[in-house]
């Protein structure tokens, strides 16, 4: 039974790779070249005037994640502290306290004085059985408690448990004290993980506070890096993370189609980035903004641009991230002005980019290596002799951080699982001439196949005159 499920299902994932392979055959073979518009009459000289206010509407409706997950986060990270034998997990503000409280450094910015989120696992007794449950604890500074206290921080049991740190105290101890002791007469040392990206002195600050327990009576405690069965719990999204990722991702898109259609040549880059920050903002993203970069500027990635101006002869390419209920987009378009500039070179170096594209997300299914999908991408650019133009991984997580584990990149073991979130965003750059990447982020859907969270508004560019 077990063997002829897996058959079908092996079958069934293996089709959307033959097709992509199919297209890309077809185009290649293709002797039509694709129909492409002309410049407006009318082009824009200014961008003052220009209204994105239509764009509002588009995640109006969408909710930000409810009280209940987060509880329902909080029991899972407890039931795990709990099998891993450990006494509490640690958080500073950021991605991971917004993901089990709510709360990130947006609202409170980080300085040396620590406010931490603690969750330690307790034991709850009931008619029903053993229940772990979390215990949810934040220390702050004395003098900011009124403060942390206004913080949106769920529990279970609607508790919160503030631990107050004076000026004059040692935070590290205070954090040691509030936390839960060994199993009574146990000399077992406590383990407490901490977030992978918590501020080095506050770790050696815990380090330094449990060294004088190791000589008494009081069991030592072991400060460790939050393992695997930690750090991969925000991996796999929830439906209501994706419907939050799906809008940010399509709202981005839809902003960036906005701003091709007012690019005119001329038009300087820091012109274009700021229309793009004002349609983002205007889309009900926070925090937006665009990588832009124009001609030869877009063989560097990472560029920083030069401020100069478009040409019709001239790619523009727009890398854009924003978020929407702390959850960020992420879309790369290189876009043209009109056909009539742009050089058959050029648009052979675009479609290969795009094929690579498709291709990869074709590969992309529950079960798949990741470094195989990155394999798939390189392979379609290894046959037009571009392989060695592509300089970067493939892709990357995608959620509460643009860059999160896991990574679609070569040397890399990970299993592709549902829920996951990825960015599929391969390039080609040929420094000093030409940059095309094309990315748009994809998630893998309870049939285990790749998705496009653009998908809603049309997903993958067409042609560099329809991003």
């Amino acid at each position: 039974m077990v063997s002829k499920s897996n058959s079908n299902r092996s079958s069934k994932k293996f089709i959307p790779a033959v097709l992509a392979l199919i297209v890309v055959s077809s185009w290649f073979l293709s002797p039509n070249t694709p129909h492409t518009p002309d410049i407006p009459g009318s082009l824009l000289s200014g961008v003052d005037f220009l209204d994105y206010s239509h764009l509002s509407s588009h995640c109006e409706t969408i909710s930000a994640i409810g009280i209940s997950e987060y509880t329902a986060r909080q029991i899972a990270l407890a039931e795990t502290l709990y099998a891993l034998n450990a006494s509490a997990y640690i958080a500073e503000p950021g991605a991971n306290t917004h993901f089990y409280g709510n709360f990130s450094n947006s609202q409170w910015y980080l300085s040396e004085r620590p406010l931490l989120l603690i969750i330690s696992p307790e034991i709850s007794e009931s008619m029903d059985g053993q229940k772990i449950l979390p215990r949810v604890t934040v220390l702050t500074p004395k003098f900011e408690s009124a403060r942390a206290r206004m913080l949106p921080v769920p529990s279970p049991n609607g508790t919160v448990h503030y631990v107050e740190w004076a000026e004059e105290e040692n935070p590290y101890a205070v954090v040691l004290s509030a936390l839960p002791m060994s199993t009574a007469g146990s000399s077992k040392s406590r383990t407490i993980f901490v977030d992978n990206s918590i501020r080095k002195f506050i770790v050696d600050g815990l380090l330094r506070a449990s060294e004088p327990q190791r000589n008494s009576t009081v069991p030592a405690v072991e400060v460790l890096s939050a393992p695997l069965d930690i750090t991969q719990m925000r991996e796999r999204k929830s439906e209501a993370e994706l419907q939050i990722l799906k809008c940010a991702n399509e709202a981005t898109l839809l902003a960036i189609r906005e701003v091709h259609k007012n690019l005119y040549p001329g038009i300087r880059e820091s012109q274009a980035r700021s229309m793009m920050a004002t349609a983002l903002g205007a889309a009900g993203l926070k925090d937006g903004g665009c990588l832009t970069l124009f001609g030869e500027n877009a063989a560097l990635p990472h560029g920083s641009g030069t401020d100069r101006t478009l040409s019709k002869s001239d790619f523009a390419l727009f890398d854009c991230t924003a978020s929407l209920h702390g959850y960020y987009s992420d879309v790369t378009r290189t876009v043209a002005l009109a056909s009539a500039g742009i050089s058959s070179e050029q648009l052979n170096i675009w479609r290969m980019v795009q094929s690579a594209q498709s291709i990869a997300l074709a590969v992309a299914f529950d079960g798949t290596v990741t470094s195989t999908v990155d394999a798939a991408a390189r392979a379609i650019l290894e046959l037009g002799g571009y392989r060695q133009y592509f300089t970067h991984r493939l892709g990357h997580g995608i959620g509460l951080e643009v860059h999160e584990p896991p990574y679609l990149r070569g040397g890399s073991n990970d299993i592709i699982r549902t829920g996951h979130t990825f960015s599929d965003e391969p390039g080609i750059y040929i420094e000093g001439k030409v940059g095309v990447r094309l990315e748009d982020c994809f998630y893998i859907n309870e049939h285990g196949f790749g998705v496009y969270l653009t998908e809603g508004v049309g997903g993958q560019s067409k042609d560099p005159w329809n991003p």
